[in-house]
């Protein structure tokens, strides 16, 4: 199959079958007998009539790759094909939703309504043996959102496995992200500002910043230490050491998530932590196999990064003393990473099974977003760092440990703030596939 063009008529056509059945076997543990969907609605402001950016629900663009048509709803009875109510509203103040076309129209019963409250008339008749799953404010009329736990339970741990079809839609949005990273990291090197740097992202991308799966970190120097950095500043720094961007994009419902860090050309022993967070980020995503613990490897990649910090002079500890003694955590005091897909965190990364139950973070890595193990066609991130975070050091100096630190080159690299680096990575039969690595590859070096 040819990964960059594929054919989405039977990628999607599968892909469907395969929602029926996980529907069906939801529908059949939770006891109803009709899977409703809504779409959403609009949330307003408080005391304006100005709306929030509309985001679909996940379930409804898990089923079709429609993303802006507030106040539709989808409909799947068992053994036979899901409805679409679609609201095209007569409306000559907002843009009408275009009708429905492409690959997946056929394999849906699709009603146009232009009110919203016409979906009624095409919602099943006994609400009682509808499982509805959405938020409280999609509710219409006796159709409010119950959101059964059973079925949720079943629904979110089968999503970790993703179709062809999805994998195709994922590395899409790679390449997206991948050359809007290029232009980034142009706009960096030309010694534009962080919102500078910015708007040359959203530019490359042809997204805007409510298209993206999230808020996009552009972080110069020191803003790097700041895992959630988002403000922006409209100036350069006087003098610019480092870039970190944490930017994805989206496509038909799907996310990317990519983080690189930059060295300016100056900056030749920051460049060199970098390459060594590379090379380790790198041995980690090769782990990404069937039947990995993904906490697991995110204890290796403490051990990995622990060893960086031991061989470039910043530690005077081994790497294993690093690990227990918690010192580690206070350069990388984050999770390796977290399940993608139609989110960004995507669901169910503590599910142990389909009933509920739950795999537990180890203790002391209280930030990790997955525990259970990694399966086939899962899609996870692997994001390692190094991070210069004052308040972090400033509590590590109080304790037993800091006469192991060798503050003179901790204090050196602060004004860097911080590496990441994030790769999108499917587990396949065989040797993992790096979404963002081959998407660098498509569209530049990387």
């Amino acid at each position: 199959m040819d990964t960059q063009h594929p054919d989405l008529h039977p990628l999607f056509a599968a892909h469907i079958d395969t929602l029926k059945q996980r529907g069906d076997a939801a529908l059949a543990r939770a006891g109803f007998d009709h899977l409703v969907i809504p779409a959403g609605v609009l949330r307003y402001q408080f005391l304006d009539d100005r709306d929030y950016p509309f985001f679909v629900n996940p379930h409804f663009k898990h089923w079709l790759p429609v993303t802006k048509a507030p106040g539709s709803w989808i409909v799947y009875t068992p053994g036979q094909r899901p409805k679409l109510i679609f609201l095209q509203p007569a409306d000559y103040w907002h843009v009408v939703p275009d009708s429905p076309a492409g690959y997946w129209v056929e394999h849906f019963d699709i009603v146009i309504i232009r009110e919203a409250a016409d979906a009624l008339a095409e919602l099943p008749k006994h609400v009682a043996r509808c499982a509805i799953i959405g938020e409280d404010n999609a509710a219409l009329g006796h159709f409010v959102p119950n959101n059964p736990q059973a079925l949720i339970d079943s629904l979110h741990y089968r999503r970790m496995a993703k179709t062809d079809y999805e994998l195709a839609m994922m590395r899409v949005a790679s390449k997206i992200g991948a050359r809007a990273h290029r232009a980034a990291e142009a706009a960096f090197h030309a010694g534009q500002s962080e919102y500078a740097i910015h708007m040359a992202y959203l530019q490359a991308a042809r997204q805007t910043e409510n298209e993206l799966p999230y808020s996009n970190i552009i972080a110069l120097n020191e803003h790097g230490a700041i895992l959630h950095y988002h403000d922006l500043r409209h100036a350069p720094p006087s003098h610019v050491h480092s870039f970190l961007i944490d930017a994805g994009a989206s496509f038909h419902g799907y996310a990317s998530d990519i983080t690189r860090t930059h060295a300016a050309s100056d900056a030749g022993e920051f460049q060199a932590l970098i390459d060594s967070v590379d090379a380790a980020q790198q041995r980690l995503c090769a782990g990404v196999r069937a039947g990995q613990d993904y906490a697991a490897l995110h204890l290796a990649a403490h051990r990995e990064l622990a060893a960086v910090l031991k061989e470039h002079g910043l530690i005077r500890m081994s790497a294993e003393s690093a690990v227990e003694s918690g010192t580690s955590t206070v350069f990388f005091p984050h999770g390796l990473g977290h399940p993608i897909g139609l989110q960004v965190h995507d669901v169910a990364g503590f599910a142990a099974d389909d009933n509920g139950a739950t795999i537990e973070r180890p203790q002391g890595h209280p930030y990790l977003r997955m525990t259970r193990p990694i399966e086939l066609g899962a899609v996870v991130t692997i994001e390692p760092g190094i991070y210069f975070i004052d308040m972090l050091l400033a509590q590590l100096r109080e304790t037993r440990h800091a006469k192991d630190i060798a503050w003179d080159r901790v204090d050196s690299f602060r004004k860097y703030g911080g590496i990441r680096i994030e790769d999108d990575v499917a587990c396949t039969s065989g040797a993992p596939e790096n979404l963002t690595r081959d998407a660098f590859a498509l569209v530049g070096t990387s």
